[in-house]
């Protein structure tokens, strides 16, 4: 019997999250970036997913990444954005394109932050919300996209 193929999941970082491991680790945790995808990745193929990772401190670069992911058919994607969370209404409309399942992840908890941080801007075009669980919260996003993508058609 032949190996059951993996579905193929994106992990999108934004804006200044090249400097987890140094950016107030009270709030972000000391994991550095390249640690956190590689927790992620380890994680993913128990959920069924081959882990790709992508990031990018220019917002159009980020909007380009997610196009591709429109033209490729990607199966899913977990996407923490950093700030453009707040304002961005170019990464919005690139989200809504998406066919695939995406989770929004943010490792603080936003809700509870500053008030400019608790508006997210793609919260109505993603599929799920995790905040405020640190890496914890990545593995969640899995879970949950593992279930959303289970029995999807492939394109």
């Amino acid at each position: 019997m032949a190996a059951k193929a993996l579905k193929t999941l994106w992990l999108l970082h934004g804006v200044n999250l090249d400097m987890l491991g140094r950016r107030d680790p009270a709030v972000y945790g000391s994991m550095t970036l390249s640690e956190l995808e590689a927790y992620v990745a380890r994680h993913g193929e128990a959920h069924g997913f081959t882990v790709r990772s992508f990031q990018t401190n220019h917002e159009g670069e980020f909007v380009e990444k997610l196009h591709q992911l429109v033209v490729d058919h990607a199966d899913a994607a977990i996407i923490n954005p950093g700030a453009w969370t707040h304002y961005s209404y170019a990464l919005h409309d690139a989200l809504e394109l998406l066919t695939a399942p995406v989770a929004e992840v943010h490792l603080s908890d936003i809700e509870n932050r500053e008030e400019w941080r608790r508006i997210s801007v793609i919260a109505d075009v993603v599929d799920v919300r995790v905040s405020g669980k640190g890496a914890a919260g990545y593995l969640d996003a899995l879970a949950a996209l593992a279930k959303l993508t289970t029995g999807r058609p492939q394109p």
